[in-house]
């Protein structure tokens, strides 16, 4: 950069920071809090007062974002598969390279942790990674839902509810055991039971990252009067670390769990020449 293009970019730096301070000053009076921020991440945990009507039943708004996400996910997989993979060209475009990177870095991420059965480790790993990245990312959406006390609210990513987040730690703990019996029967089981405290941690890892993203932008915004920049970059910075962290996260350790309990029991030989070794020393002495 010349003398010239720095200048102008600190110049608009400076502009930006003084634009911010002046707004601060003067809607400080004009900002009013709705409720108390312990109200506030009490409620973001617990759900208590934004229960959802759903097939008449009372529901946490969760459960709506997850059935949202999910849905979006298989149409987008059904869509891929009908109109796109059939046109696959030898030369890749551009999301078809995007979509074989994808799908390409799953598979050896299996391969490598799990060489023994891997071919669905692979797709479930994807898809897993895929729900956690987009159902993270769900929230950035801003979707609007009625509860049943008639107020309005915006439907949370689906894994901040430590429900959907105890479900997926489940599902790939399951998947591990799977894995193991059909590879080891009553070995891999017996490996796989060992590891009893692998769906809770998974479970409370991925409630802990994603709650701990939502509190924090629920601080932002309860201090900050000039709520229309930095809670913006705060929520849109810890929302999208979070859904890459955790999608590997998740991923890599079920990768490797599942490699473990998946590998092929060797029986160990008794070492004959030793023993007949030991043997003559002993008629030697004698």
């Amino acid at each position: 950069m010349t003398k010239k293009q720095t200048a102008v970019f600190l110049s608009v730096v400076l502009a930006i920071c003084a634009a911010l301070i002046v707004g601060i000053v003067l809607t400080n009076g004009l900002y009013e809090k709705n409720a108390d921020i312990q109200e506030s991440m009490q409620d973001a945990v617990l759900h208590e007062g934004d229960k959802i009507w759903l097939f008449g039943l009372q529901v946490n708004p969760g459960l709506i974002s997850a059935y949202i996400v999910t849905g979006v996910i298989l149409l987008f997989a059904l869509a891929v598969r009908i109109f796109v993979i059939p046109k696959f060209k030898t030369i890749p475009g551009k999301f078809q390279l995007a979509l074989e990177s994808a799908v390409g870095m799953f598979d050896n991420m299996a391969r490598t942790n799990s060489p023994h059965r891997n071919n669905f480790l692979g797709a479930y790993i994807f898809a897993a990674a895929a729900y956690i990245f987009l159902g993270t990312l769900f929230e950035l959406a801003g979707v609007p839902c009625v509860t049943a006390a008639g107020e309005c609210v915006i439907l949370p990513a689906p894994l901040s509810d430590i429900n959907g987040a105890i479900a997926l730690g489940f599902l790939s703990y399951f998947i591990i055991l799977a894995g193991g019996i059909a590879a080891n029967r009553a070995r891999g089981l017996g490996r796989a039971l060992k590891e009893f405290s692998i769906p809770i941690s998974m479970s409370f890892r991925l409630f802990g990252a994603l709650l701990s993203g939502l509190l924090v932008s629920e601080l932002v915004y309860s201090y900050l009067s000039l709520s229309f920049v930095l809670p913006v970059i705060v929520g849109v910075l810890f929302t999208v670390l979070h859904a890459l962290v955790q999608a590997y996260v998740l991923a890599m350790l079920t990768a490797l769990i599942y490699g473990e309990v998946t590998e092929p029991y060797v029986k160990k030989r008794k070492n004959r020449v030793a023993k007949h070794e030991t043997t003559s020393e002993k008629e030697v002495t004698v």
